[in-house]
């Protein structure tokens, strides 16, 4: 046998040293016996001594071992609880009647000092001794199922009584009874009690050799102890009555040490079962498992009736040698025993003949199971060798069952597999049958096409080898690979998914690359991606997520991780190279980082057209003591800057960045909590006539004021809201939302306030700024403007919604149904951030547009650049040319104002008048009505100070506004 076939099912050794304190005990008592039993023997070879000691210790040392007997089996019958309780209480029974026996001789040898009589008490409780034994042996033997077996055991019984009756008339009780016929007085009870003792010790011995073979498994020990304590009793009882020593007994002789033994092994037994009560016996355990290699001694009780019957034809033909007259009842007995054997052989022959036919049914119906069976049925010997192959292994395998018999297992299993497969059956085989009678192994068993099988086997003990139960599981293994990989990986670009790159990014980080800190995980973000979707369709997105996908994974060594965390964002992990130097790191990682985007930013082919996208990629380091989520985090952070800052472009992470977002993470819950407690001011800045100075409309501006008194103007707590919905991912966020409630609390004031004034006579227009999403957004139902026109009583003329439309995404036809009902109803619609912005020649084209708002860009610019004077000229006469009014937003210079006028804008807004109002100075300004136009270097009358206080001109309209106390 080859070494791997040896290791496969060499059994590890067991210790045999668990019997502990338990075994101690037990030899410590063994020993107390025998030399209590052998203390006694000599004092009785010596004669005690006495001849006083001598009787005193022949009846009533008997008596008290027969009485401990007594005491320790019915103690022990009253301690358990199962079927075994009669048998211990009759031996009870059955030792207390011989300590009362020998109580009784003692009474009249020691006490009345005269011979006991024959018949006497002594005899009777003598005679009362053996049938309580029998019968508790007939309790402790293992019951037979079937007629038969009883018929069988009367019948056995009677073989081994029979011989031993036959062997014992012819030795002694043929005279006995020869002394009853003679008349004698008072021969004829002697002979009755002669002839008792013998019968019962017979019928006794009897019952301790079936009892011998046919014994149950459960307390062997105090069955075995129990046995060899009767039969040292029924020895010394057969000694007692032979010829050659009845005559000449004496208590207190030798053979009272065999009576004593006996009652002293009968009071030991119950304490040998009390041991094996308290658990399962390994080495019983072992031994079961192990084959059976003594085959003689498992005949034996087969042969028993046949030496039984050979025993007294030996009687017999004693008798017929020597001469002698063959007794009637040797011939009687001999001819019962013979007949008796005829038909236990006849009922044998039977058995064996059901038995056959049983066992040859049960062997096809299981060799129909075995060789029907899809599974494959193997049984390994205990050196490895595979004995038997079921013919399902033609299919499975591909092999024939005839030849793989022969084969060592260990050299069907994959080598990889062989040491796990090796560990897993070395401890089955040393675990307890009890405890764990199967176990299943998986491994990769080889077929006869040289390929490798995915099998699963149910192993189970085998006469110490195995038998194996096995399937082929290669498709269900390869669906879980399948399953598992789909688990991490992305079903677009089959890249690996965000759950995986994370625990990537986690082993980088421990192990054994703990300390190497030169690891950098890169974000990337496609630019223009979502208006490839829009423009071209999401099956030319998707295809062009793939090339990128691919793209990238060509770019990647084979030790980095290239994988889609979802939409058009990908990462990268660089695994370190130990190297110590961080500035050549950077510069090799940014060197990395910059050909990514300069591969992902090249044209892509996509159904037949080129398409262009960039990337902006962030780069983070793995810090002393990061965790992954920091170093994704950081990647992220480093990602935003790079798209901040113009996009296409490499950002490396700095610290700086993480307080950045930690500062605006507080601004942005300090704008929450001022929405709830009513901190926000709601403000209006004129709107003028360039021709006449007039007020033709206020433009409602919100404002934040602050802890400190602070009021922020909208570009900057927008810029915040606008900043979170970014880093959070969507725009349906907590922030958005809190966008969006901002902006209805700005259209509601605005109408409240502008109805009050219209209460008051100031009949000027109040124009809002909203963005077509907000318009379009499903939490604002369809009517809430014209409600809220109506709740407040403000004529519908008097709103002007300044729409502004940035996002490609916009549906247009929606927005074209809405603005043309509120146009309808009277609301005017002015068209926010002309000249930049998505969608402007779009927007003129469809939508209701009444004015023209020029962006603030065009306005900064209009005097100092020439060529944005002839943009926004152009703008200029588009919209005369379509009738509107035109409104210029960020005039702030009186060459602004000059400017814009001599080019036709209609309307300007800025610091060049005035600056946002509170309530109180907006109504001065109307009640006025109109602001001086510039003609030259004229200075405004009124820009948001103190009446009457100097005017201050201010580039830009983030300026600060100071709000009165009111």
């Amino acid at each position: 046998m080859s070494a791997p076939g040896a290791a496969l099912l060499n059994r590890p050794s067991v210790s045999r040293s668990g019997s502990g304190a338990g075994g101690g005990r037990s030899l410590a008592m063994q020993l107390l016996l025998a030399v209590v039993s052998g203390g006694y023997a000599v004092g009785a070879a010596l004669n005690w001594g006495s001849e006083e000691l001598a009787e005193i210790m022949g009846d009533f040392g008997l008596s008290a071992a027969g009485l401990l007997a007594a005491v320790s089996c019915y103690t022990y019958a009253r301690a358990i609880d199962s079927r075994e309780r009669p048998a211990w209480l009759l031996f009870a029974f059955s030792s207390l009647m011989g300590a009362s026996g020998n109580a009784v001789w003692g009474w009249y040898e020691v006490v009345l000092g005269q011979d006991v009589p024959k018949p006497s008490l002594a005899d009777f409780a003598f005679l009362c001794f053996a049938p309580p034994a029998i019968v508790g042996l007939l309790v402790l033997a293992k019951r037979p199922v079937t007629r038969a077996g009883w018929v069988c055991l009367g019948l056995d019984s009677w073989l081994i009584g029979g011989s031993l009756l036959t062997l014992s008339w012819s030795l002694a009780l043929a005279h006995a009874a020869r002394t009853a016929q003679s008349g004698a007085p008072g021969s004829v009870p002697r002979a009755a009690l002669s002839l008792a003792y013998p019968l019962l010790d017979i019928a006794l011995v009897s019952m301790v050799l079936v009892l011998h073979f046919r014994r149950s498994e459960t307390n062997r020990s105090a069955v075995n102890t129990a046995i060899a304590a009767l039969a040292l009793t029924v020895l010394s009882d057969a000694l007692f009555t032979s010829p050659l020593l009845s005559a000449e007994y004496q208590s207190g002789q030798l053979l009272d040490a065999g009576w004593f033994a006996g009652s002293l092994l009968l009071a030991y037994a119950p304490w040998g079962a009390r041991r094996s009560h308290t658990g399962p016996d390994p080495a019983a355990a072992a031994r079961a498992d192990r084959p059976h290699s003594r085959p003689i001694t498992g005949s034996l009780p087969a042969l028993t009736p046949y030496l039984a019957a050979a025993v007294c034809t030996l009687g017999i033909l004693y008798n017929v040698v020597d001469g002698r007259k063959v007794d009637r009842m040797v011939v009687f007995t001999g001819c019962t025993v013979v007949l008796a054997l005829v038909i236990r052989q006849g009922i044998m022959l039977l058995d064996n003949i059901a038995l056959t036919q049983e066992l040859a049914q049960k062997e096809n119906h299981f060799r129909s199971l075995v060789q029907g069976s899809s599974d494959v049925i193997m049984i390994a010997a205990p050196t490895g060798t595979l004995r038997y192959v079921s013919p399902a292994a033609a299919g499975v395998y591909g092999r024939d069952a005839e030849e793989l018999v022969g084969t060592e297992l260990a050299t069907l299993i994959h080598p990889d597999d062989l040491g796990r497969v090796v560990h897993e059956v070395r401890r089955f085989l040393a675990a307890p049958p009890t405890e764990e009678p199967t176990t299943r192994i998986e491994c990769r068993f080889k077929s006869g096409g040289g390929e490798w099988l995915n099998v699963e086997s149910t192993v189970n003990r085998h006469q110490g080898g195995l038998i194996l139960n096995s399937r082929d599981v290669t498709e269900r293994v390869r669906l879980q690979a399948q399953l598992q990989h789909s688990a991490e990986h992305d079903p677009l670009t089959d890249l690996p998914n965000r759950a995986l790159f994370t625990r990537r990014v986690r082993q980088a980080l421990t192990g054994r690359r703990a300390g190497d800190h030169s690891t950098a995980v890169l974000f990337i973000d496609l630019d223009g991606f979502k208006a490839v979707n829009d423009t071209i369709g999401h099956q030319a997105g998707d295809e062009l997520l793939v090339e990128a996908a691919r793209r990238l994974q060509d770019s990647v060594r084979a030790g980095d991780t290239a994988a889609r965390l979802g939409g058009d964002e990908f990462a990268a992990l660089i695994l370190g190279d130990g190297s110590r130097d961080r500035s050549a790191r950077e510069y090799q990682v940014h060197e990395i980082a910059d050909r990514l985007r300069t591969t992902l930013s090249q044209p892509y082919r996509i159904a037949g057209s080129e398409v262009r996208v960039a990337a902006s990629i962030g780069v983070a380091f793995a810090d002393p003591g990061i965790t992954p989520s920091d170093l994704m985090r950081n990647a992220d952070l480093a990602m935003y800057r790079a798209k901040a800052g113009g996009k296409d472009r490499v950002e490396m992470y700095a610290p700086q960045m993480q307080a950045e977002v930690v500062r605006k993470a507080e601004l942005a819950g300090r704008l929450r909590t001022a929405l709830h407690e009513g901190e926000f001011a709601l403000l209006h800045q004129p709107v003028v006539s360039l021709a006449t100075g007039e007020v033709a409309a206020v433009a409602a501006q919100a404002r934040w004021r602050s802890a400190q008194g602070i009021l922020f103007t909208p570009a900057e707590f927008l810029r915040v809201a606008e900043y979170s919905e970014g880093a959070s991912g969507s725009a349906a966020g907590p922030d958005a939302s809190r966008t969006a409630e901002l902006g209805r609390w700005l259209l509601e004031q605005a109408v409240e306030q502008a109805a009050d004034r219209h209460r008051a006579g100031h009949d000027v227009p109040v124009a809002v700024r909203m963005t077509a999403q907000r318009l379009l957004d499903r939490a604002m139902p369809l009517g809430s403007v014209e409600a809220l026109l109506t709740r407040h009583g403000l004529p519908s003329g008097a709103l002007v919604l300044e729409l502004a439309v940035s996002d490609p995404r916009v549906p247009f036809d929606d927005l074209e149904r809405r603005l043309t009902a509120l146009h309808r109803l009277g609301v005017g619609i002015a068209l926010d951030g002309f000249g930049s912005g998505y969608a402007a020649i779009s927007a003129l084209r469809r939508l209701p547009v009444d004015m023209l708002k020029l962006d603030r860009g065009l306005v900064e610019g209009v005097v100092e650049s020439p060529r944005l004077h002839k943009i926004t000229a152009g703008l200029l006469r588009i919209a005369n040319d379509l009738g509107m009014r035109s409104v210029a937003d960020g005039v702030d210079l009186p060459e602004q104002v000059m400017a814009l006028r001599a080019m036709g804008c209609t309307h300007g807004q800025g610091m060049a008048f005035s600056g946002p109002l509170d309530e109180y100075r907006l109504r001065r300004a109307l009640v006025r009505g109109t602001f001086p136009v510039p003609g030259g270097a004229v200075q405004p009358a009124l820009a948001g100070g103190s009446p009457g206080g100097s005017v201050v001109i201010r580039r830009g309209s983030h300026n600060e506004t100071a709000v009165p106390p009111t």
